[in-house]
Formats: structure tokens, C-alpha cells, sequence
């Protein structure tokens, strides 16, 4: 267990990084239909059993690692990058664009043995972002959380729910676990300059 990771040491990286510290102890108030689970999953997925069984779950139906890593209102890159003492690279599995949108599928990998901590869909609104972060995103060279970051957008990001899954083959796969087995995730916006710019979902390992 290394949840000391997420006490003193994210806190003072999430100042260094202009991010809100966060709480594990309780799922933040949000409106939840800003992102739409099920159209998230539409984008890559004619069948979201193939990534798995969702149920909305409340904080303290998560299990420790799930509620550490998923329970906050921070980027998803700062919180496993802190977890796991390492940065992380970014692995688009595919990507798409529709008009003003941009969708991606990825996996978080840590550096330090290539081992993946993270499976991700994510949606963003272009005209939200500047075309110099655009093009930094579409590059699929480094996580979004890190390109935002970097360029210092002005950002919030808002929790809006928790999941237990019952892992499908995808999510099987990317884990190195068995079609079955249980993990956690959130759904999550982004707001840029005030504006929803990103839908998140967000999915930690077995």
C-alpha cells in the first residue's frame, strides 16, 4: 500500500502545478450529466461490454487505491504520477475526429517499467484550446493533463462520478487481469477558461 504517496507530496505538487488540493474522503457535488457514460463509450465501442459492466457507486463503496486515485478534482496525470513516483507517458490506442471534436482512447504507462496505471477515453471540444494545445494534444506525445499544465491553461476539473467495473476484455487487456474482475473509474469534465472543454472517463487497474 502506498497511499502516503497521496498525503504531504501531492498537495505540494498540486500548488507547484496550480491545481486545487483534493480530499479523498468524499465524492464532490457536481452535475452529472455533463458527461454521458454511454456516449463516451459509443465513440470506440459498438459494444460497451467490451469494456465493461459500469454501476455508479458512492465514495465509500471505492476501495482505497480507486477512492485515492479517483475521488478529487485534479488532473489524473498529477494524481497517478504521484502515486506511483514516476511520470507517466501517454499510449493512444485510436483517435478520431468528428467536426470540432477530437476522441481518444488511451492507456497511462508508468516510465519506470512500462506498466499501465491508467485506461482513458477522452473527448475535446477544439475550439476550446488554443491551436498551439491542439496541436500538442493531437501529437499523442503527452498526456492532455501535462500539455494544460505546461501551457498554463486556466482549467477546472470537476469530478462528477464514480464507477465499479466489472472488466470486459479491453479493460482485461489493458490490465493484465481476467474478464471479470473489478476496477474503478470516474466520468470527469474539464473547464477551460470557464468553458466544458474536455469529457473525461477515467479507469485505474485491478
Amino acid at each position: 500500500m502506498k497511499s502516503y504517496r497521496l498525503g504531504f507530496a501531492v498537495v505540494r505538487f498540486l500548488v507547484e502545478a496550480n491545481e486545487e488540493p483534493f480530499s479523498g474522503s468524499q465524492l464532490m457535488s457536481a452535475d452529472s450529466t455533463l458527461v454521458d457514460l454511454d456516449s463516451l463509450q459509443a465513440l470506440f465501442f459498438d459494444d460497451p461490454q467490451l469494456l465493461g459492466k459500469f454501476s455508479k457507486v458512492e465514495a465509500d463503496q471505492v476501495v482505497a487505491l480507486g477512492k485515492e486515485l479517483l475521488n478529487h478534482n485534479s488532473h489524473m496525470t498529477v494524481a497517478v504520477e504521484q502515486y506511483h513516483g514516476c511520470n507517466v507517458d501517454v499510449d493512444v490506442l485510436e483517435h478520431r475526429t468528428d467536426g470540432d471534436h477530437y476522441s481518444r482512447k488511451i492507456l497511462l504507462r508508468r516510465q519506470s517499467d512500462n506498466c499501465v496505471v491508467m485506461y482513458g477515453i477522452v473527448r475535446l471540444h477544439l475550439t476550446a484550446v488554443s491551436d498551439l494545445v491542439r496541436e500538442e494534444i493531437e501529437s499523442r506525445k503527452i498526456p492532455l493533463g501535462r500539455v494544460l499544465i505546461n501551457h498554463n491553461v486556466l482549467r477546472e476539473v470537476q469530478l462528477l462520478s464514480l464507477y465499479r467495473i466489472e472488466c470486459g476484455g479491453e479493460l482485461a487487456e489493458a490490465f493484465g487481469c481476467n474478464v471479470g474482475d473489478v476496477c474503478f473509474g470516474r466520468t470527469a469534465i474539464i473547464h477551460c477558461d470557464g468553458k466544458p472543454a474536455i469529457e473525461l472517463l477515467e479507469i485505474v487497474g485491478c
